[in-house]
């Protein structure tokens, strides 16, 4: 398996694309991560099927988000993407989130081409408000049953919050290689 941080960049995020590796796809209640240091992806633990994901949940490569991971995104498909592929997308807004004290953010993206939907979702209130309160609610409650009150939603913002977080990211990883 390739280095995703060393064969991948962010992408064009002023530009509105970035790239993003999948690790979770939606549905699944295995927590898979990608492993920095060795490079592969790993199953971190298995959480109660009533928290299985609500959409994608993957990184964008070569950034590092305040917790020190990658800059998180949630990547919105139709169906579930799998683990270990890449694609092209475009940046909706980002859902601000703390997790266990720690800034955890979490980039909203749609694939850059989707000639599914016929590219429909062109900023965070394009997005059915059903997906971002499910999305919210998960994120709000996933660690109840062992560290309940550990998580919180901040709130979902544009395009431009969205940027601002991804260029931060961008700058931490730079200055930490």
């Amino acid at each position: 398996m390739a280095d995703f941080n060393k064969i991948l960049t962010p992408g064009d995020y002023e530009n509105n694309e970035i790239n993003v590796v999948i690790e979770i796809p939606t549905g699944s209640n295995h927590k898979i991560e990608w492993d920095r240091k060795n490079a592969c992806f790993m199953l971190d633990r298995i959480e109660p099927i009533i928290f299985a994901k609500p959409c994608n949940y993957g990184f964008i490569p070569q950034t590092l988000d305040e917790d020190g991971d990658e800059l998180d995104v949630l990547m919105i498909t139709d169906q579930p993407l799998t683990t270990g592929i890449y694609t092209k997308a475009r940046v909706l807004g980002v859902m601000k989130f703390e997790d266990d004290g720690e800034v955890d953010d979490k980039i909203i993206a749609v694939a850059a081409d989707d000639r599914n939907n016929g590219n429909a979702y062109n900023t965070i209130e394009d997005l059915p408000k059903r997906l971002i309160e499910q999305i919210e609610f998960h994120f709000s409650h996933y660690k109840d049953l062992k560290k309940p009150g550990t998580t919180i939603v901040k709130g979902f913002f544009g395009t431009n919050e969205a940027k601002t977080i991804i260029k931060d990211a961008i700058t931490r990883w730079n200055a930490n290689k």
